[in-house]
């Protein structure tokens, strides 16, 4: 039994040594590391939203930036004890909560009596008209009491004039100002810009455990706010409080302040861009591209119908969102990213496939088609366009002539070229809706229809760009623009570089911006000489300029500016859309023709011919475009409600520009054409060695700036 007592007094007497020893540890050893633990504990983070960077041309024209917004805030704490001293007492009530699994009642102050009987009153005095969620309010006191609850967003500066005079009056009550994104020009490049949102799911953002209360940033939800969202997005700050025993925050320990978001030069000039998408509203469905054909920048990327992003800021009504999508001219769509088929546009690639084959001095006569199988392969021209070269060929759009050219050329070397050249990839710009297109073949054939083989009159079908060809009007312009420069196919490029937000360059370019300019082929690897890709570009060049020639005149009359100055190509196709079908009239086209600066693509759903639709356009784009780099024409940009045709399904016959001259201007239009005139002149001293005779421009065509301001009819 002694035995036993000692063993029990031994170990009572180890286990309080062990609990002095460990109370010692806590309490003097470890001292300020618990005290530490206990502060970290105590502390609250509030998030503090960054301002988004803004997005600008490469002008510095800003087409996306932050306009402030003022919400009215109370901070519950000391709005109940304002209610205290002002009154002697804080009116209370019960609700059962649960604590540790099990339902307990508890009292807290009635905080939606306090706000309504101290608060609203006198903000109403003021003249705002306020309201609040009374269960909102309670909730908001029971789970986040440190942070400020928002009694009121997006007050106007009168609002927010009127409190700042009175604010001492309300205690607890603050005027906050909150960055709101704001598209100056409204639907301006809607396609390209994109637009914000509020995250979906605060719980799933990275740094949402870091904070005890989120007040999130918007997020880029398209186009180049989405693509280029973490630039843009800034660095969140942090508002750092302590909270007591008793759970009452009773300290601010400071604010981190957060960091404005990067800015976002695009390569898109934005009087290029007003201009484009002013032209492009002359019809209901279409889009249209503007490149520079010697580096591959994007200067306009325009789609009609569009839509306005300011809609989505805040937040888009339902309503709205609604009729944007049942809208079935498909407004939210960029048709200068869709694919359609390109039609005698994509005569360009058979051309230069057949260059690769030694081609270019071949003939072909039209008799009106070409039989291919059991199948007669008809030319528009059904009297025939005669015996033609291909420079001819290509002037006339002469269908017969590319069913046997195509076929001389071959599938694969039609295929090899468009697939240089950037046709059937998508072109990886980060925006909505890029689509690769088709560039069909055996190949493709085989694995979308294995029971078919590909034939001859496949082949054909493709060489005048219809069958399953598809192709974007970005494609399109860049296949010109390599025509355009002699030879050399970039990436298309659209956004130029990224800065600090005081316009400091980075220290380290974002992986988002590839080095400019990227070259994605070069023709002379594919074994077409400059002489021989000039005969391409002198059909071009009839196309827009001859009246007469072999087989007839060119196609694009309507594109012409005086000078000889644009060269290009129409082309008109047949597609399926909502079940019915619908005419794709298309004009790529180039200038000037002998140092081309703009290569420009017009695709216009609905038309009834390139040449009377979408010509036009293109020609108002370059003519404007050119005027505006002398200085004669200086566009003023504002802001572009959504493009919306009442009859968008419509078909188009032609497009007609009618601007009376201004009174007083025609001096000047007669100054400005002649230096024109001198300017087309001086770069047609030393054309292409190989180039063939081209015819000079219709005597009595209306000048340059006459044109300009006033466009005669077209048939």
């Amino acid at each position: 039994m002694r035995a036993r007592l000692r063993f029990c007094a031994v170990l009572m007497l180890v286990g309080l040594g062990a609990l002095v020893w460990r109370l010692w540890e806590v309490d003097v050893r470890d001292h300020d590391f618990y005290t530490a633990e206990i502060a970290s504990n105590s502390a609250v983070r509030v998030r503090i939203p960054p301002v988004r960077g803004d997005i600008l041309d490469r002008n510095g024209i800003v087409l996306a930036e932050n306009r402030s917004t003022f919400s009215i805030e109370l901070h519950l704490p000391e709005v109940v004890r304002a209610y205290r001293e002002r009154h002697g007492h804080v009116p209370t009530l019960k609700y059962q909560s649960i604590i540790r699994g099990m339902p307990k009642m508890m009292t807290e102050p009635d905080i939606a009596q306090i706000v309504e009987a101290d608060v609203l009153p006198r903000l109403r005095a003021l003249g705002l008209s306020v309201t609040c969620d009374p269960g909102e309010l309670e909730k908001h006191f029971r789970t986040d009491a440190e942070v400020p609850f928002i009694l009121a967003r997006n007050a106007n500066f009168k609002t927010a004039a009127e409190f700042s005079e009175h604010d001492l009056d309300v205690p607890g009550v603050q005027v906050v100002a909150h960055p709101v994104r704001q598209y100056p020009f409204a639907a301006l490049a809607a396609h390209v810009l994109g637009y914000v949102a509020d995250p979906q799911k605060i719980s799933d953002l990275p740094d949402a455990r870091q904070f005890a209360f989120y007040e999130p940033n918007v997020e880029g939800k398209a186009d180049i706010e989405e693509a280029m969202n973490r630039d843009l997005r800034g660095t969140p700050g942090a508002r750092l409080m302590e909270r007591n025993l008793k759970g009452v925050i009773d300290k601010k320990l400071g604010i981190v302040p957060p960091r404005t978001g990067d800015a976002v030069y695009l390569t898109l000039d934005a009087r290029i861009q007003f201009i484009t998408e002013q032209a492009l509203r002359a019809v209901g469905r279409a889009g249209a591209v503007v490149v520079d054909p010697n580096n591959g920048d994007i200067l306009a990327m325009a789609s009609v119908p569009s839509f306005d992003p300011n809609t989505f800021i805040p937040s888009i009504a339902p309503a709205e969102w609604r009729e944007l999508n049942d809208d079935r001219a498909d407004p939210l769509v960029n048709r200068a990213l869709a694919t359609f088929p390109p039609g005698s546009t994509f005569k360009a690639v058979t051309s230069l496939a057949g260059l690769t084959q030694g081609l270019v001095d071949k003939t072909f006569t039209c008799t009106g088609g070409v039989t291919y199988g059991n199948h007669y392969f008809k030319c528009w021209n059904s009297h025939g366009h005669g015996t033609l070269h291909l420079s001819d060929a290509i002037k006339v759009s002469c269908n017969a002539f590319f069913y046997q050219y195509g076929n001389a050329a071959g599938i694969d070397a039609i295929d090899h070229v468009g697939s240089l050249l950037g046709l059937g990839q998508a072109p990886d710009l980060g925006l909505n809706g890029e689509d690769a297109g088709i560039l069909p073949g055996p190949d493709w054939l085989r694995a979308h229809s294995p029971l078919d083989r590909w034939s001859q009159a496949q082949t054909a079908n493709v060489s005048i760009g219809q069958g399953y060809d598809l192709v974007s009007p970005l494609q399109l312009a860049l296949v010109y623009a390599a025509v355009a420069n002699g030879g050399t196919a970039y990436y298309p490029r659209l956004v130029e570089k990224v800065t600090a937000p005081d316009g400091h360059p980075l220290s380290a370019p974002p992986p988002e911006v590839p080095p400019a300019p990227r070259v994605r082929a070069r023709l002379s690897d594919a074994g077409i000489s400059p002489e021989d890709l000039d005969v391409v570009r002198d059909g071009f060049w009839k196309v827009v300029n001859a009246d007469d020639g072999p087989g007839g005149g060119g196609t694009a009359h309507k594109a012409r500016l005086p000078g000889g100055i644009v060269a290009g190509k129409t082309g008109t196709a047949q597609a399926q859309l909502h079940g019915k079908q619908d005419t794709i009239a298309w004009f790529v086209g180039f200038a000037p023709y002998d140092h081309p600066r703009y290569v420009v693509c017009v695709m216009v759903q609905g038309g009834e011919h390139g040449g009377s639709v979408a010509a036009p356009i293109a020609a108002r784009l370059l003519e404007q475009t050119l005027a505006m780099e002398q200085g004669d024409y200086k566009p003023t940009l504002t802001p572009l409600p959504p493009a919306h045709s009442a009859h968008p399904f419509e078909m188009v016959a032609a497009v007609n520009f009618d601007n009376p001259e201004k009174p007083g201007d025609a001096a000047k239009a007669e100054e400005s054409a002649a230096r024109a005139h001198k300017s087309a002149a001086a770069e047609k001293t030393a054309p292409p060695k190989a180039s063939p005779a081209r015819p000079a421009a219709t005597p009595g065509h209306p000048n340059f700036f006459q044109r300009l301001f006033h466009f005669g009819s077209s048939k």
